[in-house]
């Protein structure tokens, strides 16, 4: 168990039923960050109408900020900048 590789957590608002959003992105980054990721962390927020995702506990998305939910080719490309620039996506990777 490496644990010097990074954690994604995402939080999220049960009481606005985001738990299968949050289940469905973790399970992408899992596919797709396998052997870069220690693991993700799915986070219930006390705080009502939170959605964000954060790398060791460093903020790199945010709903409330940004108005949205991430696209999961945007999620990716996020991921990928902070743990491993030079990972190629594949198609994630067309504009």
């Amino acid at each position: 168990m490496d644990i010097s590789k990074p954690t994604i957590s995402v939080e999220y608002c049960p009481k606005c039923n985001w738990m299968l959003r949050a289940a469905y992105m973790a399970q992408e980054i899992l596919s797709t960050f396998t052997e870069d990721i220690h693991g993700v962390l799915l986070i219930p927020s006390e705080i009502a109408g939170k959605y964000s995702i954060s790398i060791d506990h460093q903020p790199i998305f945010d709903r409330k900020e940004m108005g949205r939910f991430p696209e999961i080719k945007e999620l990716k490309q996020l991921i990928r900048d902070h743990i491993n620039p030079d990972k190629d996506l594949g198609h994630s990777e067309k504009k």
